[in-house]
Parts: C-alpha cells; sequence; structure tokens
C-alpha cells in the first residue's frame, strides 16, 4: 500500500522532503520497527486520545510511554485512549496501526512531546504497513509546525527483556511472603494489644521495652520538641502517660515493627530514608485532619503512617523492578506513581497481565495482617483521586495530605492533585488548609529529625 494519500497531498502541498523506507509487511506497528534493522530510539509514534471535546495525537519516541496526567498539565484535558475501530473512523485510507505521528492531514489537533524536537532525523509510519518514510529535523518541524508542544512521557526504558507480571505471579509471590511469618513478632503482639480496650499504659510498655532499639526510638519522640514536654521522660511508660498517650506510642512502634519485616535501600526517593519521612508527614497531618473532620484521631494517625507500605512490599518482592521504579522516579519527577509502576511492571493486550500498583499492593498486605479496614483502604486507595466508598473521610485525609506534601517536596510523587475537590470532600475551608501548611512549618524540623533516626 502506498502512503496514506491524504499525507503524501499535505507533505507535496507543504514543500516537505521525505525519504520512504520499504520494510516487510507487518501486523502492527510495533513488529515493523522491531524488524526494520534501524535503532528503535529513531522512531517516532502517535498516541490518539480522546475526551468530551474531541481527539488528539500525542507524538512521541517510540520507546517512551505517555503520562496522563503530564497530558492532563499541559492541555487541561483530561483524556482518555482511543480504540482501534475510532481511530480506524479518523483514520480510514491509513492500514490500522499504521498511523502517521502528522495529525494536520486528518484534521486532529497534535500534542508533540518536547523530546522530539532534538530529532536530527525520524522515522515514522505513513499509513502504509510495508512502508515507513524518514524525515530530517527541518522536515520534521515542517510537518509539526502547528501543533502544540509540553513534557508529557515517561523518560528511561525499563528492562524490556523481562516479562511482565501476571496475576498469578504476584498472588503466587505474596503467598509465599505469607507463608513467612505474616507480620514481625513484635508489631503483631502491638495490634494485638491495640484491639484489647483493657490495655494498659504498662502492659505497651514492657512489651516495648523487650526491644532495646524501639525503646531509644520512642524515648527520642516523646522528647522531642513536638510535644514540647518540659519535664523528663525515664521510661517508656512515662512516655505513654505523660507525653504521647496509648494510640500514638502503639501506632508509631507499631510502624517500626512492621518496617523490619522489609529489606530496601536507604537512599533514593523510593527509599528507605524517604519512606520514613514521607510517612511521618503523613501521619501528623492526617491526625490534624481528623480532628477537624470529627474522626478517630488515632485510626487517621495510622492510616497515614502505613498508606505506603506497598512500596516497601514491592522493594522486598520485586527487588529489580524496585531499582528500575526508583530510577524512573528520579528521572521523571512530573510523572505520577502509577505511570511509572505502568512502564516497569508492564501491561499486555490481555487484562490477566498486571501493573502492579504500590497502592493496591499495600493494601493486600494490609488485609493479610488484619489491620483496621480504613488503613486497607486507605493504603489500596490513596492512588485513586475520584474513590467514594468505605471509609471514604479517611481515604481523603490520606490524599488531601499528600498534596499538601507535594507543596514541600515530600513524597512519592510531584504531579499536581485537585486541592479544592478533596478539600471540598473534606468540608474544609481555604483557611483550613492554609493553618495545616502552618501546623507543617511548625514542626517540620522535629518530623526530619524523627524521620532520620527511624531509618538509621
Amino acid at each position: 500500500m502506498p502512503i496514506a494519500p491524504r499525507l503524501e497531498r499535505f507533505l507535496s502541498r507543504k514543500g516537505i522532503a521525505f525519504r520512504e523506507m520499504a520494510i516487510e509487511p507487518a501486523q502492527n506497528f510495533e513488529a515493523a520497527v522491531t524488524t526494520s534493522g534501524r535503532p528503535q530510539a529513531d522512531f517516532l509514534r502517535a498516541s490518539l486520545l480522546i475526551d468530551i471535546n474531541g481527539p488528539l495525537m500525542v507524538v512521541h519516541g517510540f520507546n517512551t510511554s505517555i503520562d496522563l496526567d503530564l497530558v492532563h498539565g499541559v492541555t487541561g484535558r483530561r483524556l482518555q485512549f482511543l480504540t482501534a475501530h475510532q481511530a480506524a473512523r479518523l483514520f480510514p485510507d491509513c492500514d490500522p496501526g499504521f498511523i502517521p505521528p502528522v495529525g494536520a492531514p486528518f484534521d486532529v489537533p497534535v500534542l508533540v512531546d518536547n523530546d522530539v524536537y532534538s530529532y536530527s532525523r525520524a522515522v515514522m509510519a505513513c499509513g502504509a504497513d510495508d512502508l515507513m518514510i524518514e524525515l530530517d529535523r527541518t522536515s520534521l518541524n515542517r510537518a509539526l509546525a502547528e501543533a502544540g508542544s509540553g513534557h508529557v512521557v515517561i523518560r528511561g526504558q525499563s528492562n524490556g527483556e523481562r516479562e511482565a507480571l501476571t496475576l498469578e505471579e504476584v498472588a503466587d509471590r505474596l503467598q509465599k511472603l505469607y507463608r513467612l511469618p505474616p507480620m514481625p513478632a513484635l508489631a503483631l503482639r502491638i495490634l494485638k494489644l491495640t484491639t484489647n480496650p483493657d490495655a494498659s499504659a504498662k502492659e505497651l510498655a514492657d512489651l516495648i521495652e523487650f526491644d532495646p532499639s524501639m525503646t531509644a526510638q520512642i524515648m527520642r519522640y516523646a522528647g522531642s520538641a513536638l510535644f514540647n514536654y518540659q519535664g523528663e521522660i525515664n521510661s517508656v511508660q512515662e512516655a505513654v502517660t505523660r507525653v504521647l498517650g496509648f494510640d500514638r506510642v502503639a501506632h508509631i512502634a507499631l510502624g517500626i515493627a512492621s518496617v523490619r519485616a522489609f529489606e530496601i535501600p536507604r537512599k533514593g526517593m523510593l527509599g528507605m530514608d524517604e519512606f520514613w519521612r514521607h510517612s511521618l508527614y503523613c501521619a501528623f497531618l492526617c491526625q490534624r485532619l481528623a480532628g477537624r473532620c470529627n474522626k478517630d484521631g488515632g485510626l487517621a494517625y495510622l492510616c497515614g503512617l502505613l498508606h505506603n507500605f506497598g512500596l516497601l512490599l514491592i522493594g522486598h518482592l520485586f527487588p529489580e523492578e524496585f531499582d528500575e521504579l526508583n530510577v524512573l522516579r528520579e528521572s521523571n519527577p512530573e510523572a505520577s506513581m502509577q505511570s511509572l509502576e505502568q512502564q516497569v511492571f508492564g501491561s499486555g493486550d490481555q487484562e490477566q497481565l498486571l501493573a502492579v500498583g504500590h497502592g493496591a499492593i499495600g493494601g493486600i498486605l494490609h488485609r493479610l495482617w488484619e489491620l483496621p479496614d480504613a488503613v486497607v483502604k486507605s493504603a489500596g486507595m490513596h492512588q485513586h483521586s475520584d474513590y467514594h466508598g468505605d471509609h471514604e473521610h479517611y481515604v481523603l485525609m490520606v490524599q488531601l495530605a499528600n498534596a499538601l506534601l507535594k507543596e514541600r517536596q515530600i513524597g512519592d510523587e510531584f504531579n499536581p492533585d485537585d486541592l479544592d475537590s478533596l478539600s471540598e470532600g473534606l468540608s474544609l475551608s481555604p483557611q483550613d488548609l492554609d493553618n495545616l501548611r502552618e501546623e507543617v512549618e511548625q514542626v517540620s524540623a522535629d518530623l526530619d529529625a524523627l524521620a532520620r533516626s527511624l531509618s538509621s
């Protein structure tokens, strides 16, 4: 099949030079690229999106993946990928799967990823399954002259030699973990104590004091400026009764003990140092939010503290993938975690292929460990901005806390959230948010110090 007629007329009318490159007929563009003999980095592709305002073509490198959150940031539009049937209607003179990354001939608006403009030469589909065309930089810029631009892709590649994980493989690995002690012994004893309404401060203190390291951390926590206690604290029991209270001590001890189940690197945006920093800040904010929303402050603190445990489980079960995720996180600060996880863990045409999200996997872990339902939901759904269901207020508190922390560059992602919508869901005013920001500022140095002590 020759070049798509509309594309050919457009190139001729604009005087855009190109070189034809015959290929063996292929079933799809990916197969054609693979068998072409050219480096994959030479190729451009078109991704087709749509919303109520119509279609949009995104032009980007073959080895990159679209991040819909980044596209939203550039366009202000919430777009979804077109189906093959919709694409065929827009490009009737093109073979299926061989859409040219030039939208003007087809009256489709175009958004170009910024990296495309660095190509000295680019190879692309031209509507035929047995032919591609090559454009130099000048010709490419002329072909895309009317397009918008922005950073809209995930930069960097995961290991293409590793096959995508299936649900069965993930379930199997989780079951293997479950056959180990499902929760560290001390964490399990602390959890059981918290469910006993008759448990005393002495019982909790005695349990913690079996562990010298945890004892030191709890004492350091109680003595921090977070609580501004002026007296002397000589024991964990005094820390419980005079400063922290039963619930706060139990929850921070539960977090410390539970983290010991995992071995992940300390450094990096997803490492243990940043995990503790994020968790403590989020727990602090959730507890403050609970007071404004008439919810259980202790439970809210626990939801914030444990909501990101899925990252620890990923690091524990999938160390190779976790390393890749950490690298992608560092090089793509604007991308959403869901998009990065999609790239690292893979996806396919079959629904059984899994792009593992740390929220969902954290929820699974908390369910196995029989943590409170609000904690399970907060972990499992904190990446879903449109969640409505059980324990919705606790999920919203975690989401709003994370949104506020992004302003301080704390957390595992920094793509913007809809603060207005989140605060409305909790019946909070702009002044409430400003007050929360001030409260965090006042204790930031102490939370940072506590995080350093917990991760060391």
